[in-house]
């Protein structure tokens, strides 16, 4: 006998579908709001349209990229890995780019910040008979105060200008390797804890995703680190950071790789995510926490996955009994999904 679903399901799904917009709107609101506070909205926003059509930007990209795995949790849907296309794992980071373009565009091409007007009855001073006239500008003075270009305003405000661009990748490849490790000592801990406390069982396996991204040809798993790199730091430490703060940042790129499925990495996501903040806090560019998020990825595809496969077989499993090989299992699971 067939049973009846739950009288609580269309409003589980009501919650499901509507939780992440909500939860979307409202941080876009508190974006736009903290913006203001911090005196970093851009000229472009007096005119109110503006402003509208940026925070509906940001309200989408919140939405689908980030609050969007939260409606998803609980389910048991396996991913159709066969329809996953190359082009698709770049998706998100072309959403990414095309959002925080969108916003500079609002706010600074073609703006210009209103001027008070001067009052009605204030008439215009005459300049003493002896006065002397005011020089010509010349070209030297107007190229003097000649507005930087959009995109110099936008890579300034994203945090991509820096006097010594190779000096910061190679102080962010440096430091990247030391994250890299302190992340992968912080997970074997919890591995080994968990793995104390409630078995084998207990700890996360490497699923079917594993297998598959270790098949995927050796450029597209390097363009995909690279993209990782670049993309998500101008998006989550460029962009939300500086006008959001760490907190809310590190939340949001946290969330963004809720989609994987096991809670068990979001200790190292979080990790990451608060190094690469402080990073950039640090050094006042993002280019040394871009090339260490590169860096981290180019080593999970690259190494740590082939690795593990090698390791452990092309099948999930429990690391055969032993518990160093199921306490690797677990860090593997966890590490072959931060990217």
């Amino acid at each position: 006998m067939a049973l009846a679903p739950p009288p609580l399901a269309p409003l589980s799904l009501l919650l499901r579908l509507l939780g992440p917009a909500v939860l979307a709107l409202a941080a876009a609101w508190a974006f736009d709001r903290l913006c203001q506070r911090k005196g970093l909205l851009p000229p472009g926003f007096y005119r109110p349209w503006r402003r509208a059509a940026a925070g509906a930007l940001v309200f989408l990209i919140l939405w689908f990229g980030i609050f969007a795995p939260i409606g998803e949790v609980g389910l048991d849907e396996k991913l159709d890995l066969s329809a996953i296309s190359t082009p698709r794992l770049f998706l998100l980071h072309g959403m990414m780019a095309a959002a925080v373009l969108g916003w500079f565009l609002l706010g600074f091409a073609g703006a210009r910040r209103p001027r008070p007007a001067a009052p009605a009855a204030a008439a215009p001073l005459e300049a003493p008979a002896d006065s002397v006239p005011a020089p010509a500008p010349t070209a030297a003075m107007t190229a003097a105060v000649r507005q930087p270009s959009f995109f110099r305003q936008v890579a300034a405000q994203l945090g991509l200008v820096a006097p010594d661009v190779p000096r910061e990748v190679l102080i962010g490849l440096a430091l990247g390797a030391c994250a890299w490790g302190a992340v992968l000592l912080a997970l074997f801990a919890a591995a080994i804890a968990i793995y104390a406390i409630g078995g084998e069982q207990a700890l996360p396996k490497p699923s079917a995703i594993v297998p598959w991204i270790a098949a995927l040809p050796v450029l597209v798993r390097l363009l995909v680190s690279l993209s990782a790199g670049f993309v998500e730091e101008i998006f989550f430490r460029g962009f939300l950071q500086p006008r959001a703060g760490i907190a809310l940042s590190t939340g949001c790129f946290v969330l963004a790789h809720l989609s994987y499925g096991q809670p068990f990495m979001l200790l190292g996501i979080a990790m990451l995510s608060l190094i690469y903040a402080f990073l950039v806090r640090w050094r006042q560019t993002i280019w040394p926490a871009i090339a260490a998020h590169a860096l981290f990825d180019g080593v999970q595809l690259l190494v740590i996955i082939p690795m593990a496969m090698r390791y452990l077989g092309p099948a999930p499993g429990h690391g055969g009994g032993k518990p160093a090989m199921a306490v690797f299992s677990g860090v593997a699971g966890a590490l072959g999904r931060i990217w």
